[in-house]
């Protein structure tokens, strides 16, 4: 018989509760049994995998060198324990299932409350729990399982996934002292310097490919705004212009102009990116489908 095998799943959780609290009796009190159970598990565990995971002084508990390797482990194993039987209770718990949407911090309230709101009436109405990250931690993260759906501005490819455009919104220009709202031509645009911000929520990615399309250099502030909230007070100041979707001004009146290409407003595009392997692909087609339908 393996050894695996005989590992008993408590034992794994009492050496995780020691290396967590770095005591023997803080860890039995965490988990709710008598130290002699915590440390009797500990010592069968130990037994089974041939070394000592812990010494034990006056001056308390310590990983031995064979416990600094094999403890990340068992974290890591009981972490994946722990997915699967909360994955196994989402799927099996029927008309408790949740869709888990990623949101990019770009993503507009508007499309959120439509999102909100068709949610409630797919066939089966679900919750819907939202989570705002950077766009590499959402496509992490939908790839890994942990989120069912995510709303990101069309900017990078996903090839193994479902894509859907789920709403467009113009772009605007807020430069230093101008007042005035009469468009302005991405020509034109190329003569200013714009403020960017980290390349996390997918705004910088959309200007930095718009110009690379048109083979026009981007002008760029030598400092980075920490996020597209500040990129109006920068430019007030002088720094540089901002270029962000309408709805990320501060107010609808804030002095801004639109963007043109040849005449054209210059529209960001967001999309809704899911797994075709999904337990819930048929709702999420329908959400899509439905964010798309409203945006048309």
């Amino acid at each position: 018989m393996a050894m695996a095998d005989r590992m008993n799943l408590e034992g794994l959780r009492y050496a995780q509760a020691v290396a967590e609290t770095k005591s023997f009796s803080a860890a039995a009190r965490a988990y709710g049994v008598t130290q002699p159970a915590l440390s009797n598990g500990i010592a069968k565990l130990e037994e089974r995998l041939g070394e000592k995971l812990f010494d034990r002084s006056p001056r308390g508990v310590t990983q031995t060198a064979f416990g600094s390797r094999v403890l990340p482990l068992i974290e890591r194993a009981l972490e994946g324990f722990d997915a699967v039987a909360a994955e196994a209770r989402r799927l099996t718990e029927v008309g408790e299932q949740k869709i888990r949407m990623g949101l990019s911090p770009l993503i507009g309230s508007r499309l959120v409350a439509r999102a909100f709101s068709m949610v409630q009436d797919l066939p089966a109405p679900r919750d819907l729990v939202l989570r705002e990250a950077n766009m590499q931690e959402l496509r992490e993260d939908l790839d890994a399982g942990q989120l069912d759906v995510v709303l990101i501005p069309a900017v990078a490819a996903m090839p193994r996934f479902e894509h859907r455009v789920v709403d467009v919104e113009r772009m605007v220009v807020v430069s230093p002292g101008t007042a005035e709202s009469t468009p302005l031509e991405l020509e034109e645009a190329g003569e200013e310097c714009f403020i960017l911000v980290p390349d996390t929520c997918g705004l910088t990615t959309f200007t930095t490919q718009l110009f690379e399309a048109r083979e026009m250099p981007l002008r760029t502030y030598p400092g980075e705004a920490a996020s597209y909230q500040v990129l109006e007070d920068w430019s007030k100041l002088g720094l540089g212009s901002a270029m962000l979707p309408h709805s990320k001004l501060s107010s609808p009146d804030a002095p801004h102009r639109p963007l043109l290409d040849e005449g054209r407003e210059v529209q960001i595009s967001f999309e809704a990116v899911w797994s075709a392997d999904s337990p819930l692909a048929a709702d999420l087609l329908h959400l899509a489908d439905s964010l798309a339908a409203a945006r048309a």
